[in-house]
Formats: C-alpha cells, structure tokens, sequence
C-alpha cells in the first residue's frame, strides 16, 4: 500500500471511471474494455472496500466539450467529499483537454480525493505530484491534437491525389486499380441522369421530390454495413446531395463543407456544418478527375438555381417559387434601404398579397419603409414580360412539343428498369426457394415469404408502368391550333388554369431583380433585366376604396342607362355580348347585376307604359312607325337616343319622342311617285351597246 493512502481516504468509496472514444471501440477493442474493468481489482488491493463503476461515458470522446453524463457524474460526487480514490486504467480517460482535466485537479486537491492509474497513486496537494499530472494532462491533450495533424495531413496529401474517399456517391464504385467509375447498374445511371434532368425542367428540388414521389419512383441508397445498393423512397436529403455535388459533373472535391461550434445555454458544445465560401484555399477541387454525369456549365446552372431558391442564413436567395399569387415574391429590392420585400396575403375566399419592406420594424421597432397592394405592380411587370417572350411563343411551343415525348420516353424508361430489376429479385427469390430442401421447414417458410413479396413488387411495378405506356391512337397536335395558341401569350397568362409557379419560373428567369419606391402617387419601379438593360416603370397607387375588385365608373354608368329600360337578366345579357366582365374578370349574371344596382342605388326598370323612358321596339309602337324608321331617324340625328354599350338598346326619352316637330318628322310620308315616264333631257346622253 502506497504511504499516501490513509484511512481518511480508504473510509470513502473509490470510484472507477471507464471509457472508450468511439462506438468502433466499443466493437472491436473488447480487451482494452477488459483492462480497465479490471482496475477494479488493483483499487481493492489498494485498501478500498467499495469501488464504484462509472461507465456511463462509452463511446464519448473526452477531445472537447462533449456532454459527458458519467464525468459529470464523478465530478460532483467528489466536489461533495464522498470519493476516497477516482481511478482508471489510464488517466488520459479522464479528460483529454485541459479545461476538464485541471477542473478535476483543483476538486480532488480540495476535497483531498487521490489520483489511481495502473501503475501509481498520486495526491494533488503534493507539489511533485501535481506537476507530474499538469504535464500528464498538457501531454495527452498534445498527443491527441498531433494524431489529428498527422491523420489530417495525410488525408490531404492523400486528396490532393485525388484518391481519398471517406464515403463513395451514390452512382459510383472504385475499380480494383483504385480509380473512380460510373456504378454498371443501368438503373442507377438512369436515376441519376433523370435527376438532374428533372430538376432542369422543374427548377426547383422540391417539386422534383413530389415528382418523383407522385409517380413512385424509388432511389440507390448506399448500404455501408455491406457496400451494396438498396432502392428506397426518395427523401430531400438525397435529392439535396445528387444535385450539390460536384463528383456528378466529373470533378472530385474534399474538404466543402467546414463545422461551426457554438455553446448552448447550457455550457455544451452545438456543432453545424455549412458550405464553405466560393474560393477559399482550404477547398480540394480536381476537374476532370473522372467520367461525369453532366458536364461543368450544367453543374453550375444548378447551383446557381438551387441558390436563388434557398433562403437560408448561408445562402440567402429569393426563394423557389410557391404557389402564392404574388408573381414578384423574391423579386423586388427596397431602394431605401436595401432590404428585400416580403409578402403579406390577407382575405379568405381571395387571397390579396401586399409587398412590404419590414427589416426596420423587425430588427428596429421602426416604421415599415415602404408597402403597396401588388395586384397592380403583378399585372404591369406581367405585361412587360409578355412583350418580351412574345416573338419567341412560337419556336418555344414546338420545342415543348419536341420535349414532351422525350419526357415521357425519360419516366416509361426508369418504370421499365424498375420492373426489371424487380423481376430479377423475383427469380432469384424463386431459385433459392427451389434449392432448399423442402424438409427445411423453416427456411422453406422464409424463402416463400420473399418469393411472394418480391412477386408483390413485380405486380406493383406494372401496375406503375400500365399507364406511362405509348398511346399509338394518340392524335398529334394540330400545327395551326398551336400557331394560334402561341400568337395569344397573354390569354393562356391569364387563363386561371395555369400555373402561378410556372409564370414566377418565367419572370426570374427574364428579371434580374427590381428596386421599388413608392411616393404621393406612384409605385416607382426599376426593372434590371438579365441581359443588363435597366427599365423605369411608374405604377398609379389607388387609392382608398378604389380597388381592383369595383367596377369602373363607365361600366356603373352604362348600367344606371340600361337600367331605365331593361330587367336585370337583359343587362347582363346586354354587358357580356358586348365583352365587357366584371372588375374581376367574370361574366355578368343577374345577381351580379343586382348587387351592383343596390350598391349604387340604381333604381329597378318600372313596366314599359308607364316608363319615362323607351326601347326602340316600345317607341316605334308608341308613335306608330316601323323599328327601322325610327332607328334611321335616329341616326340622323332627329330623334335623341342613348345606347350605353354596343350590343345594348337604345334609350329613348319618352317626352322627347312626343315633341310636334319629331312626330312630324317621324310620321311624314314619303314622296308619291306619279308611274309616268321621266321627260328627255338635252344633257343626257343615250349609251348604245353595239351588237355581238
């Protein structure tokens, strides 16, 4: 027994603390396990009764500032006073950095608790002793950080070369020489090639995701326990790793991600993994390391895509198109103070979308900058765009033409190697099944069970694939059909069935961004193209109660006129021959009609014989003249008359209709003619046609 062991420590209990780093220790090296459980038995030769294990710890590292419930658990017990002895195999177990291990320190010389490794027994209040374990501690923190260069070093070395992969893509194999490879499944170069097709098309990750899910399309998933491909649901995180990186487009990359520490409240450490700046030194970049499945100028337009829609702390963008109406969401810049407009939707049956600059008020407590309603500013910028893609509307509808044949070749193609593969599964299950031998019972029953399962899948798969298949009846669209679809832009804009996601796509890939201002009376706007032309546009600001949802004043007008002479059902008939819509763009019906006379007090039409005012039919009886001829009176200008829209009556005032100069006029007769023949005249001249 050691002479600095005494009775005061061996009255307390001895506390035993093991630990391993890494959950690959805790698998393969059992006998260092083995090692320090048996310090157990050292600490009871030492004089100590009770020794108690402390493993809580196995498989934490001791580097940094790792919760580690098992050392906390030690450390408080023997800042109580109730430990004689802390021991381990090795006191590097303790702690490998010096703020845990000198905390440790000062407790145990407090508290008088001993030190035990394997081979002495140390007192931190001696002088000599606590110098041996300071230089223990600053060399098993040392030996720790100078394995990590050297293993760093080596892996960089090993990079630079181009020949260091912690894990392989997904797609790819090493070949027995050491080099990089394209995986030989014909299904897994499909997959991936449809990927980033896909993502072209769609523009968005997201809506790839769906995609893919919508037609039931599984992924290669890489299996590290055993290095072969399972075919799983596609997940975001898959999609987010094809399309970022760069070993797709043929060049191999180390180090383009970096960690970031930071504390929580609760003193342990929060570690984060974020994409290294464009450019930094620190980034291993080797093109045309190996074949690729796009090439460069690919790669990069989908970076710079999945950029723009991303909203995050370290990739700040304007954000992948939704489905909100607002079609300038991402787009519009605050020229006071720089910050981006966001979007404010308020209503429930309609969603109205507001744009307003809200960094000051969020960060501040002060005034928003500027805000507007964007209906306006939408249709505007909506017409600028349409006057830019309209000469190309027509090569752009054939391409699409051309391109949906190949899209559905692409889907008919992935469904095909699905069933494939599946069918593959199935014969296989069936060759094992028909190896066993039947006595096996048990394994019998299990080969069946996957037989039947992998026969389920096949069933699947065609039942997948039944509806992707070609159409030989299918007729061809007509070229003339879609001349003239092409030549209206704005009518299939405008149509409610297409897609707002589709006209956000088509207004970001045109503009670059739009700074906005707003005054007394305009929305000034300053479109940046992407080409680098520069356009001002002022949008008139409405005004209070003047929305786009009230009718026009001429329209409430030509209402008020018809309303003298014809019922509600006539009016709308009257308005939706002459193509005039509600404000919202709507036909008239005679509810609407209703609504807008009882908002605007506009009296019902009374029963025509007693009407102050008149039809054409109703004036033409009244005075007794055909319909024609009061209509060319009309138009001479004899009888005063109002037609408010084009397809509408005509409006005639009653009293004037009456007046003794208009009857005269209406009801006189025309010139009798007398049947004789006309007397010859000098000046006329007489044709004489020669005989044939």
């Amino acid at each position: 027994m050691s002479e600095k062991i005494t009775a005061r420590h061996l009255a307390r209990p001895a506390m035993l603390y093991i630990r391993q780093s890494t959950a690959h220790q805790l698998v393969h090296n059992e006998e260092s396990r083995r090692l320090q459980y048996a310090m157990a038995d050292r600490l009871r030769s030492l004089g100590w009764r009770e020794v108690q294990i402390v493993d809580d710890d196995l498989g934490k590292s001791a580097a940094g500032m790792v919760d580690r419930p098992g050392f906390q658990r030690l450390v408080s017990q023997v800042s109580l006073g109730k430990i004689g002895a802390v021991g381990a195999r090795e006191l590097s177990r303790l702690a490998r950095n010096n703020v845990d291990w000198q905390r440790l320190m000062e407790v145990c010389r407090y508290v008088d608790t001993l030190l035990v490794d394997h081979d002495a027994v140390y007192d931190v209040r001696h002088a000599n002793d606590r110098l041996l374990l300071g230089l223990k501690g600053n060399l098993n923190e040392y030996e720790l950080d100078l394995l990590r260069v050297r293993a760093f070093e080596a892996r960089l070395e090993k990079a630079r070369r181009g020949e260091y992969y912690a894990r392989v893509a997904v797609g790819y194999r090493k070949a027995p020489e050491g080099a990089l490879e394209k995986h030989p499944d014909a299904r897994v170069q499909h997959t991936i090639r449809l990927v980033f097709e896909k993502v072209l098309e769609f523009g968005s990750a997201r809506q790839v995701l769906l995609w893919m899910r919508a037609h039931g399309l599984e992924v290669p998933v890489n299996r590290t326990d055993r290095g072969d491909l399972v075919w799983k649901g596609v997940s975001y995180a898959w999609l987010h790793m094809v399309l970022t990186n760069p070993i797709y487009a043929g060049a191999y990359a180390y180090r383009r991600t970096m960690a970031v520490a930071t504390l929580r409240a609760d003193g342990t450490r929060q570690r984060r993994v974020i994409p290294r700046p464009a450019g930094d030194a620190a980034v291993v970049l080797l093109p045309d390391h190996h074949e690729g499945y796009i090439d460069r100028a690919t790669f990069d337009r989908i970076q710079t895509l999945m950029s723009r829609n991303s909203q995050s702390r370290w990739r700040p963008g304007p954000g992948a198109p939704r489905v909100g109406p607002a079609l300038l969401a991402g787009l519009l810049r605050c020229r006071r103070c720089g910050a981006r407009l966001v979007v404010n939707y308020s209503g429930t049956a309609v969603r109205v979308h507001r744009y307003e600059c809200s960094r000051a008020n969020a960060s501040r407590g002060e005034a928003r900058c500027i805000n507007f309603s964007g209906l306006d500013v939408d249709a505007r910028l909506a017409e600028l765009a349409l006057e830019v893609v309209q000469p190309g509307a027509l090569e752009a509808a054939q391409q699409l033409v051309r391109e949906e044949g190949a899209r559905q070749d692409a889907l008919r193609e992935a469904l095909e190697l699905e069933l494939q593969a599946t069918r593959y599964t199935a014969e296989r299950a069936q060759r094992q099944y028909d190896a066993v031998e039947p006595e096996n019972r048990l394994v019998a029953e299990e080969l069946e069970r996957r037989w039947n399962a992998a026969l389920e899948r096949v069933r699947e798969s065609e039942r997948r694939l039944e509806p992707a298949r070609p159409e030989p009846a299918c007729p061809p669209l007509d070229p003339a059909r879609l001349a003239a679809l092409a030549a209206d832009v704005a009518r299939v804009w405008h149509d409610p069935a297409s897609d707002v996601r589709l006209k956000k796509r088509i207004l970001r890939t045109l503009i670059e961004e739009i700074v906005v201002d707003v005054d007394e009376h305009d929305i000034l706007l300053v479109v940046h193209w992407k080409g680098g032309i520069h356009t001002e546009v002022a949008v008139r600001r409405r005004r209070r109660g003047n929305n786009r949802g009230q009718t026009p004043a001429d329209v409430t007008e030509a209402v008020r006129l018809l309303a003298r002479v014809s019922s509600d059902d006539h009016i709308a008939r009257a308005l939706n021959a002459s193509g005039i819509p509600t404000a919202r763009g709507n036909p008239w019906t005679r509810e609407l009609v209703r609504s807008l006379r009882s908002s605007h007090a506009i009296p019902v039409c009374t029963r025509e014989g007693d009407a102050e005012w008149l039809t054409l039919a109703g004036a033409a009886q009244l005075v007794g003249v055909a319909e024609l001829t009061l209509k060319r009176a009309i138009e001479r200008g004899v009888v005063a008359a109002l037609r408010p829209v084009s397809r509408g009556p005509w409006i005639i005032s009653k009293a004037a209709l009456l007046r003794p100069s208009v009857l005269r006029h209406i009801t006189k007769k025309p010139r009798a003619q007398s049947g004789e023949p006309a007397v010859p005249n000098s000046q006329q001249l007489t044709l004489v046609i020669p005989r044939l």
